[in-house]
């Protein structure tokens, strides 16, 4: 019972004086009950010790009658008197869940979510003891947002786990989860967790172009903690003075916006130019004199005076990790990836049936973040010639481009055929079902494109001579081929159109792109980071995603 004691606060003493009080009540209620009375009473503990056995049934808290009654309902009137003796002195059966002891009240409740135990605790005074104690909340925050660090410490420090989950976690829990911040044609990369006593919002960057294998970038842009005992409070992160006074608002489902209330934190002393020599460092992990491409430097320039407009205020819409099938070509996810001038972007790869999609995550001005990067036919696989024509692009032209064209024909065949089936319906009515199995027949007579050579597990693999990369080390072998096609824009993406282009699966955490009329390769590598309360809850709501997201730079 001192168990208990600490636990809810509810003491030994206590309860056993109110046991007390209930017997001596029940004892003078003896007394003055009449002989109707007796007698149903007495029909009821029949019940009971009919339904449990003697002994073994559920006591109540209405008196007991005397030893010579319950005899005569029983078995030996030894068996009875021994029963009703240690029936009479030992703890009642609980008749109902406000009867269990505290300490398993407190087991029972630390199964319940958060979000239920003020309910609870409107029942009775008891139970609003029991919904109080930190040993529940503290088991909720660990297991509705994967708290790890000592609770009770922080308890020490004056923050109970109670506040924590209703003024912290509970009412921020909707901004937990990946995120794309809407910076032009940029987008972004935002994953809001929980961080120890905090929310935190890491905005994930690229590392430096074109070191495609270095993990990826961190830097907080917000964070919202318990400090202060009686609110939560949000930072702005950005520039380097230290935390500062920011603000959080949620704009409508899957979306909310930060604003910061003090943006002279953001300046620096030197004025633009110290910024962007700062920035500069922080984005491409070099100066601008070391930069010696012109469009490159202007592409630098413009994306630094764009994404300074943003910085005191940003919105944010939701976006999810794509889920995983069986007959996936492998895990999908997100990967970065080399896009020329541009340095690395961040690309989600997701399998649809028969094809592979990479969507843009951060983008740029030619092809702006939301867009489908690549896509891919997975039903199109592609065998690659001996080393010495692999060095050659114009076979390597040549056995794409042969594909492609084969894809041209048959799409200009179908469409045809959508614009026909007006008239063909109505020739069906006229001639029967004959003409419809005709048609039917007719449309199973064309082959789909198949590759007679299965290609092998591991095929050599070497980038033709005058295909441009900005990665010079490359993996020298492939899994498998496919034949794709790849978007390409003029610059504000003017004039955009799908080029034919060449897939290479190189393992389960890279593959590559080789874009024929640029002539160029994208090198692309699998994120290793461990990214929270991210993944799609089914295929229908990520697809969803994927159109909206489409939509924003459309």
């Amino acid at each position: 019972m001192a168990v208990c004691a600490r636990l809810c606060g509810v003491g030994q003493s206590r309860r056993c004086r109110r046991r007390q009080r209930q017997n001596q009540q029940d004892q003078g209620s003896d007394s003055e009950m009449d002989e109707d009375e007796e007698e149903r009473i007495v029909g009821h503990r029949q019940a009971d010790v009919g339904v449990g056995g003697g002994c073994g049934g559920l006591e109540s808290d209405v008196p007991t009658a005397g030893p010579s009654d319950a005899c005569e309902y029983g078995s030996g009137h030894a068996n009875c008197v021994s029963c009703l003796d240690r029936t009479s002195t030992g703890p009642p059966h609980p008749q109902s869940l406000a009867d269990l002891p505290p300490e398993l009240l407190v087991e029972i409740l630390s199964l319940l979510p958060g979000t239920a135990l003020p309910n609870v605790a409107l029942v009775c005074k008891k139970f609003k003891q029991i919904a109080n104690t930190e040993t529940i909340w503290r088991r909720r925050c660990t297991e509705e947002f994967g708290m790890k660090e000592d609770l009770q410490k922080m308890e020490v420090g004056g923050v109970s786990s109670r506040d924590l989950y209703v003024k912290l976690l509970h009412p921020y829990r909707h901004i937990l989860g990946l995120w794309q911040p809407d910076i032009g044609p940029y987008g972004g990369l935002l994953n809001v967790v929980v961080d120890g006593l905090f929310i935190i919002g890491w905005m994930y960057l690229p590392p430096h172009d074109p070191r495609v294998e270095d993990p990826m970038r961190r830097r907080p842009l917000f964070r919202i903690h318990m400090l202060e005992r009686e609110k939560a409070t949000v930072e702005c992160m950005y520039g380097h003075k230290g935390p500062h006074k920011g603000d959080i608002q949620t704009v409508k489902k899957d979306e909310f916006s930060t604003k910061c209330n003090q943006t002279d934190h953001h300046r620096m002393p030197g004025g633009r130019q110290e910024e962007f020599r700062t920035w500069l460092e922080e984005e491409w992990g070099r100066t601008l004199e070391e930069i010696f491409h012109e469009h490159m430097q202007e592409l630098i320039l413009m994306k630094f005076i764009y994404t300074s407009q943003y910085d005191n205020c940003l919105t944010y819409r939701r976006i999810y990790l794509p889920p995983f099938m069986p007959s996936d070509l492998l895990q999908p996810g997100l990967f970065k990836g080399t896009y020329g001038s541009h340095g690395l972007e961040i690309v989600m790869l997701s399998f649809h049936e028969t094809s592979a999609r990479a969507t843009k995550l951060t983008g740029d001005p030619n092809v702006p973040a939301g867009q489908l990067t690549l896509d891919v036919d997975l039903s199109r696989p592609m065998v690659l010639p001996d080393l010495e024509q692999q060095r050659n692009i114009e076979e390597l032209s040549r056995l794409v481009l042969g594909v492609h064209e084969q894809v041209q024909r048959e799409a200009q065949e179908q469409q045809a055929m959508s614009n026909s089936a007006t008239t063909r319906g109505a020739a069906e009515g006229a001639c029967g079902g004959d003409c419809a199995a005709e048609g039917a027949e007719a449309d199973g007579c064309r082959p789909a494109f198949s590759n007679t050579n299965n290609p092998p597990e591991a095929q050599p693999f070497v980038l033709p001579l005058g295909v441009m990369a900005r990665n010079e080390v490359y993996p020298r072998t492939c899994r498998k081929c496919f034949y794709g096609t790849g978007l390409i824009a003029g610059h504000g993406f003017t004039s955009p159109e799908r080029t034919p282009g060449l897939f290479v699966l190189f393992d389960e955490d890279h593959f590559g792109f080789i874009w024929l009329e640029l002539k160029s390769f994208s090198l692309y590598s699998r994120l290793t980071d461990q990214l929270a309360h991210a993944h799609a809850p089914n295929m229908e709501r990520f697809e969803a995603m994927l159109h909206i997201m489409q939509s924003w730079t459309s």
